[in-house]
């Protein structure tokens, strides 16, 4: 008799490669998406299917994880983890944003620019660091530094915002980070 597979499990270890269907998907659609709801509001809506590409590039064969475990010398990311930050808070935290931006205030899309941007600089510097290519970095290079400028652009010259919203949203994305970090160390501790 076959053991039952649960749907959550199965996700867990599929999830970066379901990103890619997904992110055509998306992308199909967009056109439409566009239409509903303007430029600014769309670029949000673009982080969604490009960040799943990226995700794709970064996890899909665990080659993420697996260069950060053994940079490090230790197992400080795992699958469950990985799921949590990119699926849990990347992918639905995107989509919270981008309602943010569509039925509150444009301002709210400063945080997906800012996150694009942030993760793809981090990317870069991470391979000059290392003098190697790093999971993530030509998607970071080709697309988030690109797209999170050009999203930080159009959403301050949108919704005025000032630089006080700018600075917010920046340290917010960064204190996100350094949780992820802090959260992953943690929990390799108490292995």
């Amino acid at each position: 008799m076959s053991e039952k597979v649960r749907f959550y499990d199965w996700f867990i270890g599929n999830w970066a490669k379901a990103s890619l269907p997904l992110a055509v998907i998306l992308l199909l659609i967009s056109p439409f998406v566009y239409k509903g709801i303007g430029l600014a509001a769309f670029l949000v809506f673009l982080t969604l299917p490009f960040y799943m590409l990226h995700q794709y590039e970064e996890h899909a064969g665990g080659q993420f994880k697996a260069l950060v475990n053994k940079t490090l010398g230790r197992e400080v990311m795992n699958d469950r983890g990985i799921f949590r930050v990119n699926v849990l808070f990347v992918w639905l935290g995107t989509l919270v944003v981008l309602y943010l931006c569509v039925y509150v205030n444009i301002v709210w899309g400063l945080f997906a620019g800012y996150l694009v941007a942030f993760n793809g600089i981090g990317h870069i510097a991470t391979s000059i660091g290392l003098r190697r290519y790093n999971p993530g970095l030509w998607s970071s290079v080709f697309v988030f530094v690109p797209l999170g400028i050009c999203i930080i652009y159009l959403i301050n010259k949108e919704s005025g915002a000032g630089w006080l919203y700018n600075v917010i949203f920046l340290v917010v994305i960064i204190l996100l980070h350094a949780m992820i970090l802090i959260n992953a160390r943690r929990q390799n501790r108490h292995r």
